[in-house]
């Protein structure tokens, strides 16, 4: 097979459609550099938010969703990649390195590329339709080829015990002075900013839709659609990996990322629940009560179909090129 590299304009095209990967608050913690070997990802520790992010869990997973998206964006532009991940075990911030080798890209390539260019993180009411189960089974499909296990909650009890651990873990972090002026600083933020999650992105107060309440963010300007009286009838869907080390999340980054775009593709709307999951104690009441102590948690996502008359989202700012691309130096 035909070995190398493809030409710098291919490259930067690549990197900058894997930097529309979803990341915590929009904070993008990845450096690409370019080497004669291929494109080496690393976590940018500069940008690990820690009072919303204590473990870094998130910031891995926001990584591995930057790097799936690198591999979909190559393989439409005609190459494939083959990835070596945390390959220094002296450096951990190297997470990744792509090789990449000629390739005819599929038809599922090519339209999850095209959903990266579609996705948003939609924090709005959805609509009372419910997604198909043949969908929701390509939704699992797609993590279990990233190896990761995906499934919606469904069980009463188990869907009680998820909604109740979002409910705990806001109440400790809305008790954290740190948490609140993280908060802060990572959103409400103009349209013109290059980070961040911006006022016009995220709903104004303290949002529930159903049983679930979503993160409220400082600042916030979206409005809900017309008819959003209606009953909400999004999936929440768990992401859970065997083991909990740093390939695993980074593994379920990736996944998030398969499982969005599909989702895009197929005309769905999807958001990030990360919230349970960043305090110690309500992640594990979702490993033991929502999963049955069998997996641990790494990403729920809140997917349904939007409401018909919603106005299409701006997208969320990136960060310019030339500040997370460049060749390695000396």
């Amino acid at each position: 097979m035909d070995r190398g590299m493809p030409d710098e304009v291919t490259v930067r095209a690549a990197v900058a459609l894997a930097c529309r990967a979803p990341s915590v608050h929009n904070s993008q913690p990845w450096r690409w550099r370019l080497g004669p070997d291929g494109l080496h990802l690393y976590a940018d520790p500069s940008r690990h938010l820690p009072a919303v992010d204590p473990s870094g869990a998130d910031l891995l997973l926001s990584c591995g969703a930057g790097l799936h998206h690198a591999r979909i964006a190559f393989a439409t532009m005609g190459w494939q990649a083959t990835v070596h991940r945390l390959p220094d075990p002296g450096d951990p911030d190297h997470l990744a390195v792509i090789e990449l080798s000629r390739h005819d890209p599929s038809e599922v390539e090519v339209a999850m590329a095209k959903a990266i260019t579609l996705r948003r993180t939609d924090r709005r009411r959805y609509s009372s339709w419910r997604i198909p189960p043949a969908l929701l089974g390509q939704l699992a499909d797609r993590a279990a080829a990233e190896g990761v296990i995906a499934g919606e909650v469904v069980d009463d009890k188990a869907r009680y015990e998820l909604v109740m651990a979002i409910v705990r873990a806001a109440a400790t972090q809305d008790a954290d002075p740190e948490y609140a002026r993280e908060l802060r600083a990572w959103s409400g933020v103009p349209a013109e900013s290059v980070e961040g999650v911006p006022a016009a992105n995220t709903p104004t107060g303290d949002v529930w839709y159903g049983d679930v309440r979503t993160r409220p963010f400082p600042s916030g300007e979206l409005r809900q659609p017309g008819g959003a009286e209606l009953d909400d009838e999004g999936s929440l869907v768990v992401l859970g990996t065997t083991s909990d080390d740093r390939m695993s999340r980074l593994r379920a980054g990736e996944a998030t990322s398969a499982v969005l775009l599909e989702a895009t593709s197929a005309g769905l709307a999807t958001c990030p629940l990360t919230q349970p999951l960043e305090t110690a104690a309500t992640r594990e009441l979702v490993r033991t009560e929502v999963l049955g102590g069998a997996t641990y948690p790494q990403m729920v996502l809140r997917i349904g179909w939007g409401l018909m008359n919603s106005a299409q989202l701006p997208p969320t700012p990136r960060r310019p090129l030339d500040d997370v691309f460049g060749p390695f130096t000396g």
